[in-house]
């Protein structure tokens, strides 16, 4: 695709613009960008990167200055005990270089994943529908034995005797093939 703007060099940014909802599809070769004030990324500074898009966009910043500003030791630095990764450079890079670095770094996330997820810190996770019924039965018989346990251990053993009934009403549904997957 040629550039819109001088017709001569390839488009080798591709933006779509949305102006008073009206919609454009603009394609710009790298110079005209610089031209046009389009390429903010490009702005010679030493790099933008992603992770600093979403940071703008999610406003990761002050989040991050609200997890650093609670009173913390200034010796201590929370850091990975199996790649000694620390957060500092954790937000500098945007990744971690470890599984047990969500571990280590799990009080100064919460408030990072509430504000990314709407308040969620767990993922559930999601099947498709179509795919999924089994799947569907099984995750919610293991819900209804988590609740079993908490029931008896509470002793109200009539609630339990219905959440019972339940489990084994959907273990029949998976025997018999009704929850099975197309």
């Amino acid at each position: 695709m040629i550039c819109q703007e001088c017709n001569e060099r390839p488009a080798t940014l591709h933006f779509t613009k949305i102006v008073n909802g009206e919609k454009a599809a603009i394609q710009l070769c790298e110079k005209c960008a610089h031209e046009k004030g389009e390429l903010f990324m490009m702005d010679g500074s030493a790099g933008f990167s992603i992770n600093d898009l979403l940071a703008g966009i999610l406003n990761l910043d002050n989040v991050m200055q609200q997890t650093t500003s609670k009173p913390t030791p200034t010796a201590h630095v929370i850091q990975c005990d199996e790649c000694k990764m620390t957060f500092q450079q954790f937000i500098k890079v945007g990744r971690f270089g470890c599984a047990n670095c969500y571990n280590a770094f799990k009080e100064r996330l919460t408030p990072i994943l509430k504000r990314l997820h709407s308040g969620n810190i767990i993922h559930g996770g999601k099947v498709p529908e179509r795919i999924g019924g089994s799947i569907h039965l099984k995750k919610k018989v293991q819900q209804l034995r988590a609740e079993l346990r908490v029931l008896i251990e509470q002793e109200e053993f009539e609630k339990a005797a219905n959440v019972r009934d339940q489990i084994r009403s959907l273990e029949n549904n998976l025997v018999n093939g009704e929850g099975k997957d197309s």
